[in-house]
């Protein structure tokens, strides 16, 4: 439902915004640019087709993690959302504006009878994640989809802002995120330098590309992070520890999912990489794996951005 919850925050995330917000991409489009009245329906275009929404959604239920992000972003409550894992709760770095939020089950298994006993008028959730399930939660309540989850993330941001009729809004979140990207990376003097993103797991590490969410926001900031590179679909590597080598950009930012370098590759790459460009010159940066990984949208970017104005401002 619409609160007051979350505004603070949404006010902090518009920052140097531009004034007038640039039109809603064919990616997610909607029959109107601005909020929807209250008392009248309309269509959003997404990657299931068309939906049509009765007045102003008041209960809704977000099941993957970037469109929650972007719900929180617009200072909307949703009443119900998904887990990553069972236990875990909604995001911690958005803890505070979910306090009513109830668990629906686990991301990749939504428990539709949770969904159905919350009485939702509108579901949200991504077709690469729930195509099966779809018919299924449209049959309790209106439906939409956004194409992808993570990899091109403002395209989950504007399907989500559509389907609340924000659209305008979103556009000036997602603006204001560019240009202070672009002012952090003159601050810190980004331009020019490369950049290697390493994940550590349990029996490899990936190096994130360009077009993955931490990677679309270094690039914003004007860090090069290989563009030309064998990036797979999801614009990553699957690197075994011996491709160490291939952590080679002027700067290193790193996360370890649990924090234990024994759990993961972390041990034993960090005990090879020394030669390494952005290791050798001291420029390697660990931050918090639950924003710059999984923290998908308008605030986790922001976040980032905060860590990288704190660390290398």
């Amino acid at each position: 439902m619409f609160t007051s919850q979350g505004r603070s925050t949404r006010v902090l995330l518009v920052g140097a915004a531009a004034a007038t917000a640039v039109l809603l991409s064919a990616c997610g489009s909607t029959s109107s640019d601005e909020a929807a009245p209250s008392d009248e329906s309309y269509s959003v275009e997404h990657a299931m087709g068309e939906t049509t929404i009765e007045g102003t959604p008041e209960r809704i239920v977000v099941i993957d993690s970037p469109h929650l992000d972007a719900l929180v972003a617009l200072g909307i409550t949703p009443v119900g959302a998904t887990e990553s894992g069972a236990g875990t709760g909604v995001p911690a770095y958005l803890a505070d504006d979910l306090e009513d939020t109830e668990i629906v089950g686990p991301t990749m298994e939504p428990d539709l009878e949770a969904i159905a006993s919350l009485n939702p008028d509108l579901i949200i959730g991504a077709q690469v994640r729930h195509e099966a399930l779809y018919e299924q939660l449209s049959a309790i309540a209106p439906t939409v989809f956004s194409v992808n989850s993570g990899t091109d993330w403002e395209e989950q941001a504007r399907i989500t802002a559509a389907a609340v009729g924000e659209t305008d809004e979103m556009e000036t979140l997602l603006t204001g995120v560019e240009e202070r990207a672009a002012q952090i990376g003159n601050e810190i003097g980004a331009e020019g330098q490369t950049a290697s993103m390493v994940r550590f797991r349990p029996d490899n590490f990936r190096l994130y590309g360009p077009d993955t969410f931490s990677g679309t926001i270094l690039t914003q900031v004007g860090y090069d992070l290989g563009a030309d590179r064998a990036w797979n679909e999801y614009s990553m590597l699957e690197l075994s520890p011996e491709n160490y080598t291939e952590i080679d950009g002027d700067v290193v930012f790193f996360t370890n999912p649990g924090g234990d370098p024994a759990a993961t590759t972390m041990a034993a790459v960090t005990g090879l990489w020394g030669a390494q460009p952005g290791v050798a010159a001291g420029n390697v940066h660990e931050f918090e794996d639950e924003t710059w990984m999984v923290g998908i949208g308008v605030v986790g970017a922001n976040t980032i951005l905060d860590d990288l104005e704190k660390t290398l401002g």
